[in-house]
């Protein structure tokens, strides 16, 4: 099987994402993930270019890593000064990676008016970097930075900057699509003549601003690249970075390839859930393999098709990249789809059941009412588990009491609320702040549950939606609330209906944490 390296920048390029912020621990965790995964390489920061990168790499020597290469990165030394007297190369030595990846110019415009020296210069600056750490021991990785805008413009002179890196002893010279404009004709072609010209492996690098990143990514590859760059679920600067989520999967199930050990790829959508957990985003439903809707099935059609034979509406059986089937139920799902789900739950029942019937009526009157199931799985469950007398509550609600305030002055807390809980004989009852009255009532009511089902420590919410369902009535009218909650590793999401937004957010709420005990068997 041929092999295709990766190397995950998550933690460098993608941290330069609008809206992401790493912490120390952060970044240590996502190496531990991503490690496990079994990626080749993982850039991990720029040691030079703040401190954290640089204590980050101090604490990532005392990690194990059993996998993964980690990377320092940094740029060829600055002109006119040796490599030896460059404070970023001596910091990429301070970092002791075993791995280096440094970026350089390969288009002639950036050397004239970015760098503000001359082609020949560049051509030194590059190679003098790449034997500087080769000197070292380094592996050596060289990022040709706006190699295929400076092909364009000048493909003898691009050429010339990678072949100076590949004979002063870079491993990988990686063509990089810095300003993701490349479409994929182009990226193969020009990486095919790389690779037929440069005596060293060949690597790709894309980000995403027309949407190609994942397409150019792939066409690289079958051009005869050997080593992809990307983030693990694709963002990064403006548009983001190639998506290695998508990547990794297409080629090592669609194309032959092997990115990861094939016994990890089952962890796929776990790590990418957790990414965006740290990385505080939501994954997007959308995103192939490892999203939530990525074999989610709503249409009558679809469903039937899919319970016969799934591979009549799924390209790929779910559970290889470790997510699921996903049947989205509503008042026009079909008798099949509903017969499925319900069957998760009670196997008796099937497609001819009156318990069917039964549900599917319910479900009509439920969502005439409001409520809306095909996005939130969770209270639907519950919903169901509820008619089919298998439900039995972790707790019970003695009272709630919410208090505002309107300050003349800002302060962080808004509201307070108080919360009385019993489980079983015990009672729980405990007072909590909040940026409002929903977050204070969250609190407040994990925190009296926590004593008695400690894993919802670990739970928040993550999304938090109001839809205001006949505007006609005006301030009367009834609101749809759904609350998108986390553990860490799952997301799932709930709904609640009310014309008061208090009690529709105190239904979602409690359908949230009595989902999450189902899950743990808690209850």
């Amino acid at each position: 099987m041929k092999t295709v390296k990766i190397l995950d920048t998550t933690l460098r390029d993608g941290a330069q994402g609008e809206g992401i912020s790493f912490s120390l621990e952060d970044k240590l965790n996502i190496v531990t993930k991503l490690d496990k995964l079994g990626i080749s390489y993982i850039e991990a920061g720029n040691p030079f270019s703040n401190p954290k990168d640089a204590e980050f790499f101090h604490a990532v020597e005392k990690m194990q890593l059993r996998h993964a290469t980690l990377v320092a990165f940094g740029s060829t030394r600055h002109h006119s000064i040796t490599a030896e007297q460059d404070k970023g190369c001596l910091s990429l030595l301070e970092a002791g990676t075993k791995a280096v990846c440094i970026f350089g110019k390969s288009w002639d415009m950036h050397v004239s008016q970015v760098l503000g020296t001359t082609l020949e210069e560049n051509l030194a600056m590059i190679s003098d970097t790449v034997r500087f750490f080769k000197d070292h021991g380094k592996e050596v990785i060289y990022d040709a930075e706006h190699f295929f805008d400076g092909y364009k413009a000048n493909p003898e002179y691009a050429l010339k900057t990678v072949q100076a890196a590949a004979q002063a002893g870079a491993e990988c010279v990686v063509l990089c699509d810095t300003n993701g404009a490349a479409f994929p004709s182009e990226v193969a072609q020009i990486t095919k003549i790389v690779v037929e010209q440069v005596d060293t492996a060949v690597g790709v690098h894309c980000h995403n601003d027309i949407g190609c990143a994942v397409a150019n990514s792939m066409m690289a590859v079958e051009a005869g690249a050997t080593h992809v760059q990307g983030t693990y679920i694709g963002f990064g600067e403006r548009c983001g970075n190639a998506n290695l989520s998508t990547i990794i999967a297409n080629l090592q199930l669609k194309c032959g390839y092997e990115c990861i050990p094939p016994e990890k790829m089952k962890r796929l959508t776990k790590t990418a859930r957790y990414i965006a957990e740290v990385a505080n985003l939501m994954l997007p439903g959308s995103l192939p393999y490892v999203g939530k809707s990525a074999f989610a099935h709503k249409g009558g059609m679809h469903v039937d098709g899919v319970t016969k034979n799934p591979h009549s509406f799924e390209h790929i059986d779910p559970d290889q990249v470790g997510n699921s089937r996903n049947l989205l139920l509503s008042e026009v799902s079909g008798r099949t789809a509903i017969a499925a789900r319900m069957s998760e739950l009670d196997s008796s029942i099937t497609r001819n059941s009156i318990e069917t019937a039964e549900f599917i009526e319910m479900l009509k009157e439920r969502e005439l009412e409001g409520y809306q199931f095909e996005s939130a799985d969770a209270s639907l469950e519950i919903f169901a588990l509820k008619y089919l007398g298998k439900y039995r509550p972790a707790f019970e609600l003695e009272y709630f009491k919410i208090l505002g305030e309107q300050p003349a002055v800002h302060v962080e807390r808004s509201a307070m609320a108080t919360v009385k809980v019993k489980v079983d004989d015990r009672i729980e009852m405990t007072a909590a702040e909040g940026d409002g009255p929903v977050h204070a009532l969250d609190v407040a009511l994990r925190r009296a549950l926590e004593v008695f089902y400690p894993s919802l420590h670990k739970v928040r919410l993550v999304d938090f939606k109001v839809r205001v369902i006949e505007s006609a009535a005006a301030t009367a009218a009834p609101v749809r609330v759904l609350i998108v909650s986390t553990d860490g590793e799952s997301t799932w999401t709930t709904v609640g209906v009310s014309a008061d937004i208090i009690d529709a957010s105190w239904q979602a709420l409690r359908d949230s944490i009595e989902y999450k005990l189902l899950r743990d068997h808690a209850v």
